[in-house]
């Protein structure tokens, strides 16, 4: 199996990826051939912003809790 991050492209009504060649080269995939993508969205650090409303722990209070044990 492969992994290799591509970008969505708009095409029509559709959205499309391009396979890089690097990667059809390698895994001898030609035209007309079926394959099977596994697909999963890369969540940018932008969409985590926000999630932990309400947390009340400072700063300190994380990296002290985190050191606990390090003694």
């Amino acid at each position: 199996m492969v992994e290799v991050a591509v970008t969505t492209k708009r095409w029509g009504s559709s959205i499309g990826v391009v396979i890089p060649k690097t990667v059809l080269d390698e895994q001898h995939i030609g035209e007309g051939e079926e394959i099977v993508l596994d697909i999963k969205k890369r969540h940018k650090a932008k969409e985590f912003f926000g999630l932990l409303r309400g947390w009340k722990a400072s700063a300190q209070d994380l990296k002290d809790e985190a050191r606990k044990g390090w003694d």
